[in-house]
């Protein structure tokens, strides 16, 4: 396993996934996506310009509305790493196939977090289990 770690946020991720970084170092906004060998990737962004962690999933689920039309989504609030995160479940139309997508945004001491996983159909069997060990893997350190 592989450990991508940045502003007391972590995760561990396989070794044969790729991993990509990006950054805005006049936001201090940061991207990382950790993709599988086929469709399956799993994308954290730290935004802290941004107001809320509810704010960012809208947002998000806006510009995913935007992309895709049919887009069907749910609203969800669930515990991840012993925090408060919401978001949403949705699934669409790409290629011919069903993607799911699952977006949460937590609070951190560094800002807003999203964490979206996304995967089609074509792989979910193999690679859905991967992404929820990832996001199983999350370790956000706070001041608390």
């Amino acid at each position: 396993m592989q450990t991508f770690e940045r502003d007391r946020i972590a995760i561990r991720y396989p070794e044969s996934w790729d991993i990509e970084e990006a950054e805005d170092a006049e936001s201090g906004a940061w991207t990382v996506t950790v993709s599988s060998p086929e469709t399956a990737f799993l994308m954290m962004s730290l935004q802290p310009e941004a107001d809320h962690p509810g704010d960012l999933a809208d947002q998000t689920l806006e510009a995913l509305r935007a992309d895709y039309q049919e887009l069907d989504a749910e609203n969800v609030v669930e515990t991840i790493c012993g925090l408060p995160a919401v978001g949403f479940n949705a699934d669409f139309i790409t290629a011919d196939t069903t993607t799911t997508c699952r977006v949460r945004c937590v609070a951190t001491d560094a800002g807003p977090l999203l964490l979206m996983v996304q995967v089609s159909e074509y792989d979910r069997a193999r690679n859905e289990p991967v992404l929820a060990a990832i996001v199983k893997s999350l370790d956000v350190d706070t001041d608390d």
